[in-house]
């Protein structure tokens, strides 16, 4: 009975791998190049992109002495109904002249009023112009197609980001349209040299991918491995420009990032003419630059556009921040658990009075404390806009004061973590490295004290000094300590001060501006050679 049953389950399984074998996938077996007769085409068309009610094939007769069968083929929703008819179908409808020659040509030059039409043989081409917006121009007798230019989906307009608000610069953002980030791009930099080359990855999405560059300012070897890089990725699909940072990034295990991003086109600009390369993406408005370097997530767009000395104090406060962010919660645990000597007399009373009767270790308050933040944060994040605030603002009120007057957790404590918390925000690239930091240096500090603090800082610093982005070491800038790169590390030196690129990433131009006098030099020189 047992062997009966057995067999009939080999059997059932033989049948389903055979079922599993037989089906067909649409595009398998598709002819390199399309044939002569239309009907065929048509099939192969219909076959391929299935019965979709949004796959649309439009078959005419071009208008002549001896009428020709043609057929469109488009994507409803993709395209510009538009342009398919005052630049396409219109046209083909009132060409009357006698055809002569090469069919296609003809139409190709003198007919069709798109703005951009490229003729193919492949099949594979021609249905993934389709699938990506394009219209397809099939013409009976002719063994090539025409690719007409025809994009017009929805799209967002151009905002403010969300992630990179300033109080002073452009209000301009990147968005899910790939032309549109491009164009945007071009707009800042209005120069021959900025090129543009394009990928398609993603055996599935076949996502659009550009690597954008200044040509004879970025080094050629940097361009040539980003397009190494993007060459190896062999995935389904690509639906964002995370992807491409996880398969192109040079530590995959550091906490550290070193790749950067940005939705703003000024500093995207700003990154390509000190000699990086940026990765733009379709249908996300995040942009990746590469190289990238440990400071460069304290440095922000607006730094450039206000005063010096401004800008250096702000930029001070963001490292002072981060330092606070990471250490905060791990010094408090030292020093009032093994170095209480450190701590004036007043305050060391009144921190053991305000801890006095709360049952728990500091560690354990600070890290109970740190999780209820995460998990109002994480549901602020995700809840509706309106309530996410009214829930993190709230929650973290009540849920605080509840905790101090119910005896679970001291008043210092919540102060150090509401200090913590706020310091995190000011440097938000950094946000999810110091976020893991922060716990290992508690665990440190819980069990060494402040020598644990110090033996995780110097792991740190080693971690960081040993890393690299495309072949630039991650903390350049900083050690070495070029007086170049000095100028834009820890203060914002005057613009006219700066006359010189990185030389960690344009080697071939490293000149900025060619004077690099202050303007009362300028004006002081301009009297003096006035005079007789």
């Amino acid at each position: 009975m047992l062997i009966q049953l057995l067999k009939k389950w080999v059997n059932f399984r033989k049948q389903q791998n055979g079922a599993q074998q037989e089906e067909e996938v649409p595009g398998a077996n598709l002819p390199k190049n399309i044939s002569r007769s239309l009907r065929k085409n048509m099939e192969m068309a219909r076959t391929t992109l299935g019965d979709s009610n949004d796959v649309k094939i439009r078959q005419f007769a071009i208008s002549s002495d001896n009428p020709v069968d043609a057929a469109l083929v488009f994507i409803d929703g993709l395209i510009s109904n538009d342009i398919i008819t005052e630049c396409i179908m219109k046209p083909l409808l009132l060409y009357g002249a006698q055809t002569k020659g090469n069919l296609i040509e003809e139409i190709k030059k003198r007919i069709l009023c798109a703005g951009d039409v490229t003729e193919s043989a492949e099949t594979e081409k021609l249905l993934q112009s389709c699938l990506s917006g394009d219209t397809i121009l099939l013409v009976d007798g002719c063994s090539r197609g025409l690719i007409i230019s025809s994009k017009g989906w929805d799209k967002r307009s151009v905002t403010e980001p969300q992630t990179e608000a300033v109080s002073r610069g452009p209000r301009e953002g990147f968005t899910e349209n790939f032309r549109t980030n491009t164009s945007l791009l071009r707009r800042k930099i209005r120069n021959p040299a900025l090129r543009m080359d394009s990928f398609t990855i993603g055996e599935k999405t076949g996502t659009l991918v550009c690597v954008a560059y200044i040509k004879g300012v970025a080094e050629p070897s940097l361009i040539a491995e980003i397009k190494r890089r993007l060459s190896e990725i062999n995935v389904d699909g690509i639906l964002e420009s995370g992807y491409i940072e996880q398969y192109i990034e040079d530590h995959p295990f550091s906490v550290f990032q070193t790749i950067g991003k940005s939705e703003k086109p000024d500093v995207v600009a700003a990154k390509l003419l000190e000699g990086r390369a940026a990765i733009i993406v379709d249908g996300t408005p995040f942009v990746l630059t590469a190289p990238m370097l440990f400071t460069e997530s304290f440095q922000m767009a607006e730094d450039y556009y206000v005063r010096t000395v401004y800008a250096s104090t702000v930029r001070l406060l963001r490292f002072c921040s981060f330092l606070l962010a990471v250490f905060a919660p791990a010094f408090f645990i030292a020093i009032t658990t093994f170095h209480q000597e450190l701590l004036p007399t007043t305050l060391m009373f009144t921190i053991s009075a305000a801890r006095e009767g709360t049952p728990f270790p500091t560690v354990v308050e600070a890290i109970l404390l740190l999780f209820a933040f995460e998990v109002l944060r994480e549901a602020g994040l995700r809840l509706p806009r309106p309530v996410g605030q009214a829930v993190s603002i709230v929650g973290a009120l009540v849920m605080g004061d509840a905790a101090v007057s119910a005896g679970l957790v001291g008043a210092p404590m919540v102060v150090t973590i509401a200090i913590t918390a706020m310091a995190e925000f000011v440097t938000p690239d950094y946000q999810e490295a110091i976020t893991l930091l922060r716990f290992v240096f508690i665990i440190l500090s819980a069990v060494l004290g402040g020598y644990g603090i110090l033996l995780g800082i110097l792991v740190i610093l080693v971690n960081l000094a040993s890393m690299d982005s495309f072949g630039v070491p991650y903390f350049s800038g900083v050690a070495p300590a070029r007086s170049q790169n000095m100028k834009d590390t820890f203060i914002r030196a005057p613009l006219w001060m700066m006359n010189r690129r990185p030389m960690e990433f344009a080697r071939r131009d490293v000149t900025r501006q060619r004077s690099g006098r202050p303007p009362d030099d300028i004006g002081n020189a301009g009297q003096k050679g006035d005079k007789p």
